[in-house]
């Protein structure tokens, strides 16, 4: 069984600017905060820009609660959109995490989409209700960055 997680959302800055930060690492720390800590595994470190490669990390909730080693397998796949990114993510409980990013223009901003199909047997609807929130989460970050002009120290 799967299930998917939609959500979208609209920034007030326009895609080529929105594809620069989403390729960063920093990004993805930064619209995580605090929810979720990704803690590289084996001495690495999280590139400053994102390749078409699979990467270790060690969740953590809120920080400090250990969830696991969650792969994510980043790729950028051709699309009808301004841009996409893909995070083909996996770990011992979660078989498929499979998380597609769009970003497509709107006057002069950007519908800026996430949408994640999981699959992890029968702790599916609970890992669901989670990606649901921490989503949201990220959206709700992603305004605020997009708001503060990308000063990642103001919000």
């Amino acid at each position: 069984m799967s299930m998917i997680v939609d959500v979208a959302t609209y920034l007030a800055s326009p895609p080529e600017v929105i594809e620069r930060q989403l390729r960063t690492s920093r990004l993805l720390i930064f619209v995580a905060s605090p929810l979720v800590r990704f803690v590289p595994c084996g001495g690495a470190s999280l590139p400053q820009a994102w390749e078409s490669k699979t990467y270790w990390v060690s969740l953590r909730l809120f920080g400090c609660i250990p969830l696991g080693r969650q792969a994510i397998v980043i790729s950028f796949p051709e699309s009808p959109f301004a841009f996409s990114m893909r995070d083909s993510g996996h770990s011992r409980l979660i078989r498929t995490w499979d998380h597609m990013i769009t970003l497509e223009a709107s006057g002069a901003g950007t519908v800026y989409r996430d949408r994640v199909t999981i699959s992890a047997g029968v702790f599916t609807v609970f890992v669901w209700a989670f990606a649901q929130v921490f989503y949201r989460h990220r959206q709700r970050r992603w305004r605020q960055l997009v708001a503060s002009g990308f000063d990642y120290g103001a919000t």
